[in-house]
């Protein structure tokens, strides 16, 4: 599987913004969907939202679908989440993650197989 490394964490204010990367290594990167998950202290593994290799099909949860997007530039072998209108409970370790499965298998399970080491989202005043 593909290496992943996130960064742009950091703090944020309620309402404001901020763009997470994730750099992938290794080939055929254009062919695997990527993910972008969360998890907060004491929660569950959360699922944010993803995008397709090549045709760049979208899915969001509902708690950031119209707030967060998911964008990717094959040629940079790099993804992003835009995070908009940040609220506090958006707080958490923010992960992602790549697979090589299909679309529409991913949208049903979830699963990933490559995930990156994380990076600390905080939002407060």
């Amino acid at each position: 599987q593909v290496q992943l490394v996130e960064s742009g964490g950091g703090l944020a204010q309620p309402g404001g913004s901020l763009r997470l990367s994730c750099a992938a290594s290794g080939q055929g990167f254009s062919n695997y969907i990527v993910g972008w998950f969360r998890q907060a202290p004491g929660k569950a593994r959360e699922f944010v939202g993803a995008m397709s290799g090549n045709t760049m099909m979208t899915y969001y949860s509902n708690d950031v679908r119209g707030r967060f997007l998911v964008s990717r530039d094959n040629g940079k072998n790099t993804a992003w989440l835009q995070m908009n209108s940040l609220k506090p409970e958006d707080t958490a370790v923010y992960y992602c993650a790549a697979d090589s499965s299909d679309f529409a298998s991913m949208v049903r399970t979830k699963r990933f197989r490559s995930w990156g080491q994380g990076t600390q989202v905080t939002v407060a005043s």
